[in-house]
């Protein structure tokens, strides 16, 4: 059903002789009967065999969770009640939506129809639940972010403050390889992301609203932090620590190495940022990361940034969502607290980074200029 179909059976015109026949009945009966799928639909047309929020619910859940007893236990209902709207569900809609296996249940054609249109219904209910909430005057609702594994070193507190200005806001926190965001996005299981770089097969709106360093590191007691005049040149015949293909940080990297026109050697690949720092910290060999996941290493002298030109390299974080849909007031709120206090609350948690940044820097330009004398 469109917004215009959906908005002319909530606020019918005025019946008249002229229009009776194209009255808000006609209207319903020609959207409901227009679904073909279900062979015994049409008694759908009858007020009374509507389903109601709370079979849906019940329904959506046991699907997600493919059980009945993980529906009850998740609902705060028993078995017996869940069993009892998914069959009234079903009487309603004219077709089994489920079939009972071994290790719980499975949708049948007609469930796995159904559960696309369910998903859609109780997104939509509750997006209207939370503005209407907040134009009565009470800020609240579910804010659903989604963000890439690098933005977990600071994107919770940045979330704490947030819900500590707006007591009544609940989150919903997904974090993942850049792939698995963008892929979200796009199926709107969350209302915005936080990534490193913009999707480019994605029609996003997206604005940055904080610097992002991300470079070359090392244990300050590797062969590179000595090397003079090291290089990327030199990185090439190095035992690089990457993450996995899909992550932000894989796919520069890789970038950078084709730009200028060397080999990428892959030393180990790591599926996570944590496992990176430990084993670059060991003495494994070089890794590329953004500084905001190893504040603390740099500050304990455990890592140390690898004295090449531009390293550090300053990207920049953004807030992205989908550009043709209208998120809830809740997601709005907080790309705006994200574009006016994202990049002040990041530096507040992490000070230390401005230091050994700022100095490494500063040491790398002495020595160029002391070597053009």
């Amino acid at each position: 059903m469109s917004l215009i179909e959906a908005h002319a059976l909530l606020w019918p015109p005025a019946e008249t002789p002229s229009n009776l026949c194209h009255g808000p009945v006609a209207l319903k009966l020609n959207v409901l009967t227009a679904i073909q799928r279900f062979p015994n639909i049409n008694g759908m047309g009858s007020t009374k065999r509507i389903p109601s929020l709370r079979q849906l619910h019940a329904f959506h859940t046991v699907a997600r969770l493919s059980s009945v007893t993980q529906a009850a236990v998740e609902l705060h209902l028993s078995q017996s009640a869940v069993s009892i709207q998914i069959g009234e569900l079903e009487a309603r809609v004219g077709a089994p939506l489920v079939t009972r296996t071994g290790r719980g249940v499975r949708l049948t054609e007609a469930g796995q129809i159904l559960q696309g249109y369910a998903d859609q219904m109780l997104n939509l209910w509750t997006e209207a639940s939370d503005e209407m909430a907040s134009f009565v005057g009470q800020f609240s609702g579910v804010l659903r972010v989604g963000a890439v594994t690098t933005a977990e070193f600071w994107l919770p507190r940045l979330l704490v403050t947030f819900v500590n200005e707006n007591p009544r806001v609940k989150i919903k926190l997904r974090v993942g390889k850049r792939d698995e965001i963008v892929s979200g996005l796009a199926a709107k299981e969350f209302d915005i992301a936080v990534t490193g770089q913009p999707p480019k097969d994605l029609a996003v709106s997206a604005f940055g609203f904080a610097k992002n360093p991300v470079g070359f590191l090392a244990a300050p007691g590797h062969p590179l932090m000595s090397q003079p005049n090291l290089t990327m040149a030199a990185l090439a015949d190095a035992r690089l620590l990457v993450r996995e293909p899909g992550s932000g940080t894989r796919t520069t990297v890789e970038r950078l190495f084709r730009e200028a026109g060397l080999r990428l050697r892959i030393g180990s690949e790591l599926s996570s940022n944590e496992s990176i720092k430990q084993m670059c910290a060991a003495g494994f060999g070089p890794a590329y990361l953004s500084l905001h996941t190893c504040v603390l290493e740099i500050k304990a002298g455990l890592l140390a940034i690898l004295p090449i030109p531009n390293n550090p390299f300053e990207r920049e974080w953004f807030v992205v969502r989908l550009a043709s849909r209208l998120v809830p007031q809740v997601a709005a709120a907080f790309e705006h607290f994200l574009r006016i206090k994202g990049q002040s609350e990041i530096l507040k948690q992490i000070p230390a980074l401005r230091r050994p940044v700022l100095r490494k820097k500063l040491d790398h330009t002495e020595n160029s200029r002391r070597a053009c004398l």
